[in-house]
């Protein structure tokens, strides 16, 4: 495993076994391939923390745009699949509040006209 790291051939070192071979501290020429262990333990934990940030990152996004559509993420994600998406639900004309002010402006115009 040694040469092979010499040669810079890391996939072939890591197909001959070299993260399952346990260095032996005591001895000198295990210090690249502990080395090359650490650093590859590392490199992988890395791309880990990559990827669950990347997911993490879609998967706010997803929501987000869901919000801004008036859907729920289920919903959101669902609409991916074009095959299997349920239409969105209806949302109201407006807006809660103004639904309620508009509301109280016809009661108190039905008022007025009825006097």
């Amino acid at each position: 495993m040694l040469e092979l790291l010499q040669a810079a051939a890391i996939d072939a070192a890591i197909d001959d076994g070299l993260m399952e071979y346990a260095c032996d501290p005591a001895e000198p020429r295990d210090a690249p391939l502990a080395a090359m262990q650490a650093q590859l333990r590392d490199a992988w934990a890395a791309r880990e923390r990559y990827r669950a940030r990347a997911a993490r990152l879609a998967r706010i996004e997803r929501e987000r745009q869901a919000r801004r559509l008036g859907r729920t993420p289920a919903v959101a994600a669902s609409a991916a699949d074009p095959a299997t998406a349920a239409p969105p639900p209806p949302s109201p004309a407006l807006p809660p509040a103004v639904a309620a002010a508009l509301a109280r402006a016809k009661a108190r115009a039905q008022e007025r006209s009825s006097q």
